[in-house]
């Protein structure tokens, strides 16, 4: 089905004031550059400080004050299968409250366009693969992520059913695994692709081996986070048929084959150990992103050429880098 070019390009311009919840984020930065680079002049971005998106009157009081025309929810509290084993509630409550709030501020305030950013992980956990959107709430989820999962497919049916009862153009993109710059590397609640680049590095500087969690052999589909704002652009510029969509790479790789891929790229030289007592999670998550795909969006970015930019990005910031657990 091909898109369908913007119906609203009188009230969507390259002035319109575009709010990006969570614009100091991975995710938000990189939809922020792109937007400045195609041109879109007004663009808001708030700090946790200066905005929490988890008390309701600040929100609402923020939409009554700034009038965005445009919400792209880039916020959330993110971590891998050990942060969302420690803070279970957190990651449940947090998200609940942040997403819950700007949709309804954004649909109150008559939001031209919302985009709410997702995640693979509210699929179950044996999806048939690759994983097509209409696998959603079809079996169990991957307990290791189950608290994230459910605040984010919550969010997804929330924009559905505004699309379907208001008419109004909510729709969300459920994005693979990322990584890219300003990705979080903290050891404790980092994915699983800066996790790597942050163990091999620490190792390579300290000439020791490197041990890992689980038995290497699950496959993960990985998207550079360029990619996915790409996409956000794409659909900021489109009014597009359906609510929600896949955002993936196409591939997926072995986690031991990621393994050594980043240790190549790092020139980590030691030896590493696989720990198979600790959890694998999910066995495979490979995302059918055709749907989306068929409209004229595709990635570009490579998975090589991804984190030797992100590790370069790494050794940029390393001096002042900081633990990004929940901000």
């Amino acid at each position: 089905m091909p898109y369908i070019k913007n119906q609203f390009i009188m009230k969507i311009n390259k002035s319109s004031k575009i709010f990006i919840a969570g614009h100091l984020g991975m995710v938000g930065s990189a939809c922020w550059r792109i937007l400045e680079k195609n041109g879109y002049k007004n663009l808001i971005g708030k700090s946790s400080k200066e905005l929490d998106l988890k008390n309701q009157n600040d929100v609402k009081l923020f939409f009554n004050s700034e009038k965005p025309q445009i919400v792209i929810n880039a916020a959330a509290v993110v971590g891998g299968i050990m942060a969302n084993n420690i803070y279970p509630y957190k990651f449940l409550m947090d998200n609940m409250l942040m997403q819950n709030n700007l949709i309804q501020m954004s649909l109150e305030n008559d939001v031209e366009k919302f985009i709410f950013l997702g995640s693979s992980c509210i699929y179950p956990k044996f999806s048939e693969q690759p994983i097509k959107e209409k696998s959603l709430l079809s079996g169990y989820l991957e307990p290791t992520n189950e608290p994230y999962a459910v605040a984010k497919i919550s969010a997804v049916k929330l924009c559905e059913y505004i699309k379907k009862q208001f008419s109004k153009d909510f729709i969300s993109l459920l994005p693979t695994n990322l990584f890219g710059p300003n990705d979080n590397f903290d050891l404790e609640t980092s994915h699983v692709l800066p996790a790597l680049i942050r163990k091999f590095h620490d190792a390579k500087i300290n000439n020791s081996n490197v041990n890992l969690w689980g038995s290497g052999s699950p496959l993960r589909e990985f998207l550079h986070v360029d990619d996915l704002a790409s996409a956000v652009l794409f659909s900021i510029e489109n009014v597009l048929p359906d609510s929600f969509y896949n955002i993936g790479y196409g591939k997926d790789i072995r986690i031991d084959e990621l393994a050594k891929l980043v240790q190549n790229i790092v020139k980590h030289k030691g030896l590493i150990y696989w720990d198979h007592l600790k959890p694998d999670g999910t066995p495979k998550k490979l995302l059918d992103s055709n749907k989306f795909n068929s409209l004229g969006w595709n990635p570009k970015i490579t998975l090589e050429t991804g984190i030797s930019e992100t590790y370069s990005w790494f050794l940029d910031n390393l001096g002042e880098y900081k633990s990004k657990n929940f901000e």
